[in-house]
C-alpha cells in the first residue's frame, strides 16, 4: 500500500489540516472578520507572516487562489512565481512548541506538514523523509539529528517506488 493511502498517514494529515482550519477560524473570529471577509484578512496576514503563527499563515493561504496558476496559493507547481513566493511565506511565520514536547517539535511539524500538504512540490525522497515521521511528530516525538541523517541516508538508497511505500522509519532498516 502506498503511504498516501494508508490510514496512519491520512489520519496524521487530517489532524494537521484540522489544526490549521481551527487556528484560522479562531484567528478570523478574534479579528472580528466574517467568513465573507476571510479573503481580505488572509491578504493582510500575508503582508507580514512573521507576526502570525504558522497555522494561521497556512490557513490564510488556504483562503486565496493563485493569480498565476489558479491553485490554492502556495500549492501550485514548482516554478509558478506566485506559489513559490507564497510557499516561502509559510516559513517566515512563528512557531511555538506545544507544552510537553521536545524543543523543535513544532518546527518539524510545520516542515513535515508543508511537504505532505504540497507533496508535488518535493522529490519522492524528501516526501518520504518528512511524511513518515509526521504521525510521531504529532504525538510529541522528535527524531535526533543523527536518526534523521541515518534515515535520509537509507531513503536515498531506495527507488522512487520503494520510498512511496514506506510507512515508518522501521520500514527502512
Amino acid at each position: 500500500m502506498r503511504r498516501v493511502d494508508h490510514p496512519r498517514y491520512t489520519s496524521a494529515l487530517r489532524q494537521v489540516e484540522d489544526s490549521i482550519d481551527a487556528a484560522w477560524d479562531s484567528f478570523r473570529a478574534s479579528a472580528g472578520a466574517t467568513p465573507e471577509e476571510a479573503r481580505d484578512l488572509a491578504e493582510v496576514v500575508l503582508q507580514n507572516t512573521s507576526e502570525f503563527d504558522w497555522r494561521v499563515v497556512d490557513g490564510a493561504l488556504k483562503q486565496l487562489t493563485c493569480p498565476d496558476c489558479g491553485a490554492q496559493l502556495g500549492a501550485g507547481s514548482v516554478g509558478c512565481p506566485s506559489c513559490d513566493r507564497a510557499n516561502g511565506f509559510r516559513f517566515a511565520a512563528r512557531e511555538t512548541d506545544r507544552p510537553g514536547v521536545p524543543p523543535g517539535n513544532e518546527h518539524a511539524i510545520r516542515v513535515s506538514s508543508a511537504v505532505a500538504r504540497t507533496r508535488h512540490r518535493y522529490s519522492p525522497r524528501a516526501r518520504a523523509g518528512y511524511e513518515i515521521v509526521l504521525p510521531e511528530l504529532l504525538a510529541g516525538g522528535l527524531p535526533t539529528t543523527q536518526q534523521a541523517q541515518h534515515a535520509k541516508h537509507l531513503i536515498n538508497q531506495l527507488t522512487d517506488d520503494e520510498v512511496e511505500h514506506l510507512l515508518t522509519l522501521a520500514d527502512i532498516g
